[in-house]
């Protein structure tokens, strides 16, 4: 922890006036290598192809054996960001919507995190859609995990399309692709869309490169504004907002590009 926030304050002095120049490619050199003090951030380009042209040579994919292991701690707790998220499928659940598809759901965080607190009815298909060796990962601990039954797993995105509930927790800035254009495309999208822990900045969109130690990943950060309105072109209306104060996010030598929190969404198309 002490050596954690001795970089932290290493970063903050080098971004001071004149010392920036030399600090940047330094600080450059030390994330090109694998980075195990958290998430490590630099960068800010116009595209997920400009993020990727200037990654290191480290891996670019979360679709590997190591990070099957990543958030497992979270199959047996949520986090305060999450009380929204389950309020709102309670009473979707209870309204008989019960075709619940997770994007990016890793091998089923969120819906063992969330049978905790939710009545989980014998007709709900939960569906969870992620990288390949993550979705290996998931069926395999579902046989050990989910005596129900109700977690499925899903190879194309795409079979979203039917579900009544869209629901995406901290994924989205992973994603090749944007929500709105996954969606758009949908033969028949999902009537209600819960999305959480979401970095959105109120002005500008942006990819940074994330190091997680494993891989160095494009992250997509997006504009609010220009999210809720490709969200209003396709008929959904924004019913309810929240703040994801766990997280933050901050890229050396780009202030412009800070986050004091993450967002939460609840969508209805209408």
């Amino acid at each position: 922890m002490a050596k954690r926030h001795l970089v932290r304050i290493a970063i903050e002095t080098a971004e001071l006036p004149g010392v920036r120049l030399v600090a940047r490619p330094l600080y450059r050199r030390l994330f090109n290598r694998p980075y195990h003090g958290g998430n490590a951030y630099y960068g800010a380009y116009d595209s997920r192809a400009q993020a990727l042209a200037a990654a290191p040579s480290l891996p670019t994919s979360y679709d590997q054996p190591a990070t099957t292991g990543m958030y497992m701690d979270r199959h047996r707790s949520i986090r305060v960001s999450d009380y929204p998220m389950v309020h709102w499928l309670s009473r979707l659940l209870a309204q008989g919507r019960h075709r619940i598809f997770d994007l990016g759901g890793h091998i089923g965080v969120t819906y063992y995190g969330f049978r905790r607190y939710l009545d989980y009815p014998r007709t709900m298909e939960w569906r969870v859609h992620d990288v390949p060796a993550v979705m290996d990962a998931g069926r395999n601990w579902a046989r050990e995990n989910d005596p129900q039954g109700l977690l499925h797993f899903a190879d194309d995105p795409d079979a979203a399309s039917d579900h009544d509930v869209l629901i995406t927790c901290g994924a989205l800035q992973y994603l090749d692709y944007t929500l709105p254009e996954l969606l758009g495309r949908l033969p028949s999208p999902p009537t209600h869309v819960l999305v959480n822990l979401t970095p959105v900045h109120p002005r500008r969109g942006y990819v940074t490169l994330q190091n997680i130690g494993k891989a160095v990943l494009p992250y997509r950060v997006m504009a609010k504004p220009e999210f809720v309105a490709q969200m209003e072109e396709l008929g959904y209306r924004l019913e309810d907002q929240w703040q994801s104060k766990e997280r933050h996010l901050r890229v050396p030598f780009e202030p412009d590009c800070t986050l004091d929190h993450y967002a939460g969404f609840y969508f209805r198309r209408v």
